[in-house]
């Protein structure tokens, strides 16, 4: 799965307004500060304003806003307001049916809990994480300060796994 570039552009901007220590933002301060094309932020500013990320404000002080606060935003929000809902196969859109496999295929049952599974887990990364400085990692990558806070926690979560795993297993021996 990879992302479009506007969805690309998208997460960059979002992450700018995040950052803008004044409320609000325009597509000009925007597009300056990220590189993205100045029609393309425009077109995006006002894709996600109809999405209801961003709020738009005229006059003196206007622009546009988060609606949310970037803790509130996740990744998912953002491919959705861009690109629709997600979906990792055609069979999992609401009405489609154009596949020719659809009949006898195996794994379409299953394709709901994966993509239940992907959306999960952009859901889980906020507007907040990458919006804050990275912090260098032991092994040379950087993390954003919420993943390390947030780091017991899925720790924590990662531990509940491999129990869940083992008495699973226990119980198929």
């Amino acid at each position: 799965m990879r992302l479009s570039n506007l969805t690309d552009y998208a997460i960059v901007m979002l992450s700018a307004a995040a950052r803008a220590e004044k409320g609000a933002v325009s597509a000009a301060m925007l597009a300056e500060e990220t590189g993205v094309p100045l029609p393309t932020a425009q077109k995006l500013m006002g894709r996600l304003a109809v999405a209801g990320l961003l709020k738009s404000s005229r006059g003196i002080g206007g622009g546009f806003r988060l609606t949310r606060a970037p803790c509130d935003i996740s990744i998912a929000d953002i491919i959705e307001a861009v690109e629709g809902p997600i979906a990792m196969t055609a069979c999992v859109e609401e009405g489609r049916h154009d596949c020719g496999l659809e009949t006898a295929c195996k794994v379409r049952p299953h394709w709901s809990a994966v993509n239940t599974a992907v959306r999960g887990a952009l859901g889980g990364v906020t507007l907040a994480s990458l919006a804050s400085p990275p912090l260098a990692s032991s092994e040379g990558s950087s993390l954003s300060r919420t993943e390390v806070e947030n780091g017991s926690r899925q720790s924590h979560l990662d531990k509940l796994d491999v129990a869940r795993t083992e008495r699973f297993e226990g119980r198929a021996l």
